[in-house]
């Protein structure tokens, strides 16, 4: 047995979760949790599976799932329902007796996965030699351990979409130009909001390995890099134009992961504790079209039956990456712990941490 059929083989869900109903695994789950009392935390992630929401200890976005796990002091497993770079930032964050466990190895992120550490070590040599030292690094918390303490270690920040305003305009107080990392919408419809003009911005791509402008490459003040969110990108101008005709009484809110001409076009953009909170608050009767992952549009539906909530893409799907956990891996996950074995542990070195955490603690210092 080769290396590859050897990661296959262990990263095979056992057969006896595909027989059992539905009811048996959610009574095992319940009773491993009360077996394991406060040893056990599980953060759930807005865009989870209900039924996985359904087991969580806490809902959020990924930075507050990872703070929450690293305050919470007496859990001992950290079964992380998210995806790969969540985990992450969970273990740089908790003691080294708590540990990270992610119920599928399977569930990462496309974004997260479109700046890889060698592709960024270049690129920066490469904006170092075109503009001196005049850039500071930002990172979406959207990305890997290896991005975050590149940023650390080279005075930038992580940023979140709650706060990418403040620390954009923090990363302007400190140096000339900023390098937005990975997903380039944020960064575009952020940057635009303050005021940074189109042609001011400039897009580098990791598999060119070029600078792309618009503009004179000397007035560029913010280089994004080429990466996105694959389910936000699937929103487009022409869904909102066919919304517009066919129910004009709705309000159209995006998260600001998709592109700038659909932000442009909508009534609202923001982050998901935006989105929720808008929804919330809304007024009964209001109807709503939203651009973010199908579960949580989904959830919110449910949530406000008094208002008209559906997705802007009729034929969106769920983030298909998040949705590898499911009730078979959590209860997996859970009963490997019972048998005194770690299924899927994700550790982050001590020297990535400590850099990863430099950029995650300048952002968590500066008012959101």
């Amino acid at each position: 047995m080769n290396f590859l059929e050897k990661v296959a083989t262990f990263d095979r869900l056992p057969e006896r979760y595909k027989e059992m109903s539905i009811e048996a695994k959610k009574e095992r789950i319940k009773e491993i949790k009360q077996q394991l009392g406060n040893r056990l935390f599980i953060p759930g992630h807005h865009y989870q599976r209900d039924e996985v929401i359904e087991f969580a200890d806490a809902t959020g976005d990924s930075l507050q799932l990872a703070q929450l796990s690293k305050t919470n002091r007496d859990a001992e497993y950290i079964v992380f329902c998210g995806v790969h770079f969540m985990a992450e930032t969970a273990d740089m964050l908790t003691t080294d007796n708590q540990h990270v466990i992610l119920p599928d190895l399977k569930a990462g992120c496309s974004m997260a996965d479109m700046a890889d550490i060698a592709q960024t070590e270049h690129a920066w040599g490469e904006l170092q030699k075109q503009f001196g030292d005049t850039i500071l690094p930002l990172t979406y918390v959207n990305s890997t351990a290896a991005i975050k303490a590149f940023c650390g270690r080279n005075d930038g920040a992580t940023v979140t979409s709650s706060n990418a305003k403040a620390m954009v305009q923090w990363a302007f107080t400190q140096k000339q130009r900023l390098l937005f990392l990975p997903d380039q919408h944020l960064g575009r419809n952020t940057a635009y909001d303050l005021g940074i003009k189109l042609d001011e911005m400039a897009v580098w791509d990791p598999i060119a390995r070029e600078l792309v402008c618009e503009g004179p490459i000397e007035q560029v003040k913010v280089i994004l890099w080429k990466g996105h969110c694959s389910v936000h990108e699937k929103f487009t101008v022409g869904q909102i134009e066919e919304l517009r005709k066919n129910s004009p009484n709705t309000t159209i809110i995006v998260h600001p992961e998709c592109t700038f001409d659909v932000v442009q076009a909508a009534d609202l953009n923001g982050s998901t504790h935006y989105i929720i909170e808008t929804i919330k608050n809304a007024r009964p009767g209001s109807s709503w079209a939203i651009g973010t992952e199908m579960n949580l549009v989904n959830r919110l539906a449910q949530q406000h039956p008094d208002k008209n909530i559906f997705s802007l893409n009729s034929t969106m799907c769920p983030c298909l990456t998040m949705n590898r956990i499911d009730l078979d891996h959590l209860l997996w996950s859970l009963e490997e712990i019972i048998e005194g074995r770690l299924h899927f542990p994700i550790t982050v070195d001590e020297q990535t941490t400590l850099e990863g955490n430099l950029a995650l603690q300048r952002m968590l210092d500066r008012p959101s």
